[in-house]
């Protein structure tokens, strides 16, 4: 059995970030001995993935972020380009491999840090703390008991809500014949993509240089398509959307992100917390999620180093959520048109402004000025409908 101040469940972006911050040097207060315990290399380990945020300046992470950019571009259906800078705002891309190797270098390096491969099976309270109780690939048993657990695994079934959305998407990372990409400009959403019938899709593009970039097909509906069907679609978007012309394909992601507007137990005992997607990191309306992380895990990092109690605080505030709520039920019902409104709003709304809409950063004045360039009857419907509406266990992928 080993002890620990802190154990930290899973190693993704909420795992590996709070067992960063708690361990990092110079930060005040007593640094906490932690137990990072993650999972064996398996099905349980999530797959590789792209991370993407925006931040002003250098960020803790800046040696593993792959590219950065100040100029985002937004396609409408038509082909109607919306263009905008937004510094003093970076909008980065971090791969999950680069971040976990920076991570690893410096917890190695961190007296009071102990790393553990072990499929966690239970998470339970115990007199002054909690167990952690797992099983090595070897077939060992671990067990490992601590002041405060924080657990970043997938949920095995998302709350009760009265919308939920998935976010589906599959990318190609891509290297062309000819030099076909502004390395400077992100493509955040290209709604030059076929329709669905209920929901929307977009393209999306982050060049890494005049040849390469990940270029990926997005939707937001009920339910992921075939892996045939998302090839197909990056082959119509490639081909005769973008007519990047000959190409190889290097990698493929692909991911489910749920958009919800459930709400998200951040507590689960005395000194058990989830943090992460699992703690409602995830911004509802969006689906992105690493900066959110960033806040909760350095604010808990804060709250142990400190010896207070450190419950995670809510990633989002709550007008944040209100508003997201809104919008997937707008989007779920087809009250609104998901191309044209976010076209819309980045054609009327200055994208600095707009992207510290979409982090929470705004203020009031500045949340009701965006809403002004929303479709205001529709959005006031549901806002009135939103009360009267149960909420369902969603069915899942």
């Amino acid at each position: 059995m080993l002890d620990a101040d802190v154990a930290v469940v899973g190693a993704g972006a909420a795992g590996l970030s709070l067992a960063h911050r708690l361990s990092a040097p110079g930060s005040g207060g007593r640094r906490p001995t932690v137990a990072l315990i993650d999972a064996p290399p398996g099905p349980l380990r999530p797959p590789r993935r792209t991370w993407c945020f925006w931040e002003p300046g250098d960020g803790a992470y800046e040696a593993a972020v792959t590219a950065s950019w100040q100029r985002l571009s937004v396609h409408d259906h038509r082909g109607g380009t919306t263009s905008g800078c937004i510094a003093p705002l970076r909008y980065k891309m971090i791969r999950s491999e680069d971040f976990e190797a920076l991570v690893a270098r410096d917890l190695a390096e961190r007296p009071g840090v102990r790393r553990i491969e072990a499929a966690v099976e239970e998470v339970r309270d115990v007199p002054g703390g909690a167990e952690v109780r797992g099983t090595t690939a070897e077939g060992s048993r671990v067990s490992v008991t601590a002041r405060w657990v924080f657990d970043s695994r997938p949920l095995g079934r998302l709350p009760a809500a009265r919308t939920t959305l998935l976010q589906h998407f599959r990318g190609w990372f891509v290297r062309t014949e000819r030099p076909v990409f502004d390395p400077q400009v992100v493509r955040l959403m290209d709604f030059r993509t076929p329709q669905p019938p209920h929901g929307l899709s977009f393209g999306y593009v982050l060049p890494t240089g005049p040849h390469t970039a990940l270029v990926e097909y997005t939707e937001f509906s009920s339910a992921p398509l075939t892996t045939e069907a998302y090839e197909a679609a990056l082959r119509h978007y490639t081909e005769d959307v973008l007519r990047l012309g000959g190409l190889s394909v290097t990698g493929t992601e692909t991911g489910v992100i749920p958009m919800t507007d459930a709400p998200f137990a951040r507590r689960t005992g005395p000194a058990v917390f989830r943090i992460g997607a699992a703690g409602g990191a995830t911004r509802p309306a969006t689906g992105y999620t690493f900066a959110a992380v960033q806040r909760q895990t350095w604010a808990i990092a804060a709250a142990c180093r400190a010896g207070r109690h450190p419950v995670p605080p809510p990633p989002h505030r709550a007008r944040s959520r209100a508003m997201d709520s809104v919008l997937l039920r707008a989007l779920d019902t087809g009250r609104v048109d998901g191309a044209d409104f976010f076209a819309r709003l980045f054609r009327r709304v200055p994208a600095e402004r707009l992207l510290r809409f979409l982090d929470g950063r705004t203020r009031l004045h500045e949340d009701l000025a965006i809403g002004l360039h929303t479709p205001v009857l529709p959005m006031l419907r549901t806002v009135a409908e939103l009360p009267l509406l149960p909420r369902r266990p969603f069915p899942g992928p």
